[in-house]
């Protein structure tokens, strides 16, 4: 039981911190929640996706950086944020509640931390406590900041309807960016230096998160002042 709180805590936390930001013209619990249940769901993509790659020989133990590269960045990185990014495009994007830029960061945020909470339950419950205590302060944190990103552009697309197919594709592609560099760094080794560059990625990435946070409440608050 204490496994399981450990491995859910994090993503919870999460999705509430975001959800208060959201002052001005709140989203639904309920599409919230069903949101954060198709993150979930999604993951089957990915585990589809990377089980081919290993039939391909890929994997994130290869001898030569670039075969780990391939796999850091066009298995895991791209098949796990464009299950996201499919869930927020073919669902969340359509939705009337998605009436603001934030809403695409609060909608990309629960998906995303329905994806890394299944993901969390699964590494805690098979390496036990530390690992839960590490992806408490590294993967968790990273996804959501993937998930800010993508939703940060997504919301721009929603209200830039000429730039919406290059808002879209940014959306899709920073959140592989950053996850395929994270795993990368992670992927290469266990040494010092190759953890300290994952950390710093994530750094950047939450840098940049903050940014959009901060201008996309800037856009509500200036419009719901009104």
């Amino acid at each position: 039981m204490m496994l399981l709180a450990l491995a859910i805590a994090p993503g919870l936390a999460i999705c509430l911190f975001i959800y208060a930001l959201d002052k001005y013209d709140r989203e639904p619990v309920g599409l919230l929640l069903k949101c954060f249940i198709l993150g979930m769901l999604c993951v089957v993509l990915p585990l589809v996706l990377q089980a081919l790659a290993l039939v391909f020989g890929l994997q994130e133990t290869n001898a030569r950086l670039i075969d780990t590269a391939i796999f850091a960045y066009g298995v895991v990185g791209l098949s796990e944020e464009l299950a996201k990014f499919l869930v927020l495009r073919l669902y969340a994007y359509r939705k009337k509640e998605f009436n603001e830029p934030l809403d695409g960061i609060v909608y990309a945020v629960m998906i995303g931390m329905g994806f890394a909470t299944l993901e969390n339950i699964a590494y805690v419950s098979r390496y036990g406590f530390g690992t839960g205590v590490a992806r408490m302060f590294l993967s968790v944190p990273a996804h959501a900041t993937f998930a800010i990103l993508m939703g940060y552009y997504a919301g721009l697309a929603k209200f830039i309807p000429a730039q919406r197919n290059s808002l879209m594709l940014r959306s899709l592609l920073i959140a592989v960016f950053f996850h395929g560099t994270f795993d990368f760094f992670l992927f290469t080794g266990n040494n010092i230096l190759v953890l300290g560059a994952s950390v710093i990625t994530l750094i950047i990435a939450a840098r940049l998160s903050i940014k959009a946070i901060r201008k996309d409440v800037a856009i509500s608050r200036r419009v719901f002042d009104r």
